[in-house]
């Protein structure tokens, strides 16, 4: 099922809570659960550069939508797994992202903050489209780390850019499924984590 489909129903069925960055259980037992996409012995996300506009220490916070925050809303969803698609409970996923202007807030944590995946690996974020800058694409930076695990850092691309082709770090391993949701975009990716 591609995301452009999925209806409200679904959602609520993967149990997202808007807002809160929680999953919540689906009040619906008949409602089908959506599943990541991995298979088992899938390969690993690839890596990508860190670049230069990394800030340690980001708050933990699900929705990044700040004061004085403006663009398109994207919800940015999906599972941390390994390599035979178990679910891990607790990784760090860490988001950071250009404005929609294409400028990053290097003073501060506008656009950047850090959660943790559920009991089933499910992470959320709240968030605003990234704008585009000169020589890249649009694009997500995210660092995902297991418990006691190796830090995967990485990108995340929109499809059907025009600026993809010519962006000389895009992988198409890395596109985002996004479709269309009620007050914005849906954006999903599955990390999966080679060394545990």
């Amino acid at each position: 099922m591609t995301l452009s489909r999925w209806s409200r129903r679904g959602l609520l069925g993967f149990g997202l809570a808007a807002g809160t960055g929680l999953f919540l259980p689906c009040a619906d037992a008949a409602t089908p659960r959506l599943t990541p996409a991995c298979v088992e012995a899938d390969d690993p996300t690839p890596a990508q550069t860190e670049g230069p506009y990394f800030t340690p220490d980001s708050p933990e916070r699900s929705n990044l939508v700040t004061d004085g925050i403006d663009g398109r809303h994207i919800s940015l969803i999906g599972f941390a797994l390994d390599r035979q698609c178990r679910p891990i409970a607790g990784a760090l996923v860490d988001l950071w992202h250009a404005d929609a202007t294409g400028r990053y807030d290097n003073t501060g944590y506008n656009l950047r903050g850090h959660v943790f995946t559920d009991s089933q690996g499910r992470f959320r974020f709240d968030t605003v489209v990234p704008g585009l800058y000169p020589g890249r694409t649009r694009h997500f930076h995210v660092k995902v780390q297991p418990p006691r695990g190796r830090i995967l850092t990485t990108q995340l691309y929109f499809p059907g850019e025009p600026a993809n082709d010519r962006d000389r770090i895009y992988d198409a391993a890395l596109l985002l499924d996004v479709g269309q949701a009620d007050g914005g975009q849906i954006g999903r990716f599955e990390f999966v984590l080679g060394q545990i």
